[in-house]
């Protein structure tokens, strides 16, 4: 697997030839909102390939799509159907991957369709990190077949990313380059709440550096707190740095919000946001700062940098505000309130207060350690003994 940069480097050169192709795994609420948006940029450079095994379903999804784009006059690409796909078979993943030659790879699927996990537990263990064996359970083989495909293509993966990544880096297999969602909502979350607090009108315009796990995004998004974790944030507007009061952003952060699918327009904005800053670098020079979670492989969310800006593109976590170290020691401490004690040579642990929680809650024993070699009869447990009996 060649580094980010080297990836984005090669695209760059490809980009001046050919159109960028993309290819969206999954097309659920993720998948069709963020196929939406795409079209809707007009872009006549760009392919588009969805990936399934719904044919009927699909079809229709896409073809909506399509025609609704139209009538706004925005449709100018090119979308293509790969309905061969069974994401449990690595071999028909490498296929498609082959067919379409992507170079962007969006991973919105999900092992367990149709449910927010977080309904089942957020009440009744207030952690997420229990579903990471579901949440990586597609992503595996998604990336071992994209190794097999002998693919460059930049990868961004939608489920727990701030878990998933890096447990593939730790195990030495390939992983994708970027999570979205999770820290990113927060962020945006946060530049309403300051901008409302400041009447600042452009608030857009005010300049975010965070870095904090999946289980901050939702315990503020959700109670408006911390859970009395210190938060490791800077907020600047023009530059200038806004001396404001962070539990006060931090309760406005709180704010009614849709349970069902719709909630996913945030989660396909945050992949349609990563694409666009990769495009943005290599046919443009632009720089972009985003949030994402897991980005190179480390356990967490971070403040990244796409920058096209020099002689060749790249693509780091910034670290002109905190250093690496404050911040991975921050997201540790957050993901640990999500249930995960560590993720370390292929192996996810789990912290002793989540299996006491999920005895608790469910009467299940949860096993501390999860091998990579068995996340798939892990997954299989949680969906039998805790999805299937309590959603």
């Amino acid at each position: 697997m060649k580094t980010i940069n080297e990836r984005l480097i090669k695209l760059k050169n490809e980009l001046k030839n050919r159109k960028i192709r993309i290819m969206i795994i999954g097309l659920g609420s993720v998948g069709n909102y963020l196929l939406d948006y795409l079209v809707s940029v007009a872009d006549e450079n760009m392919e588009i390939c969805v990936v399934g095994r719904n044919e009927n379903k699909m079809e229709s999804d896409v073809n909506i799509v399509r025609v609704a784009s139209l009538i706004r006059r925005q449709n100018r690409c090119q979308i293509s159907i790969d309905s061969s796909v069974d994401l449990n078979s690595i071999e028909l993943i490498t296929k498609a991957i082959e067919r379409f030659a992507p170079d962007i790879i969006v991973n919105s699927s999900r092992a367990y369709s149709g449910l927010k996990y977080g309904s089942i537990s957020w009440k009744a263990v207030r952690a997420y990190g229990i579903w990471s064996p579901l949440s990586i359970r597609y992503t595996k083989n998604i990336m071992e077949a994209y190794e097999k495909a002998g693919s460059d293509a930049i990868v961004i993966n939608t489920s727990y990313s701030d878990a998933v990544i890096p447990w593939l880096k730790s195990a030495n297999k390939a992983y994708p380059d970027f999570g979205s969602g999770n820290i990113n909502h927060l962020v945006y979350r946060f530049k309403l709440a300051a901008g409302n607090i400041l009447s600042i009108k452009d608030y857009w315009n005010i300049d975010i550096t965070f870095a904090v796990s999946h289980f901050h995004d939702v315990c503020i998004s959700k109670e408006g707190h911390t859970d009395g974790m210190k938060m490791l944030i800077d907020i600047k507007y023009h530059d200038n740095q806004l001396l404001l009061g962070i539990d006060e952003i931090i309760s406005r952060c709180n704010i009614p919000m849709p349970v069902d699918a719709k909630r996913n327009m945030m989660n396909a904005s945050s992949n349609f946001e990563i694409i666009q800053a990769i495009l943005g670098a290599v046919r443009d020079g632009k720089r972009t700062k985003l949030h994402c979670p897991g980005a190179f492989g480390e356990i967490g969310g971070y403040p990244v940098i796409i920058d096209g800006s020099g002689e060749s593109p790249q693509a780091y976590i910034d670290k002109t505000v905190f250093s690496l170290d404050e911040m991975r020691r921050k997201n540790r401490e957050s993901i640990y309130l999500d249930g995960i004690e560590n993720i370390q040579n292929g192996v996810l642990t789990y912290t002793d207060e989540l299996l006491h929680k999920v005895k608790k809650a469910f009467d299940v024993d949860l096993v501390k350690q999860v091998p990579y070699d068995q996340i798939d009869s892990t997954a299989e447990f949680i969906i039998k003994e805790i999805i299937e009996k309590n959603k």
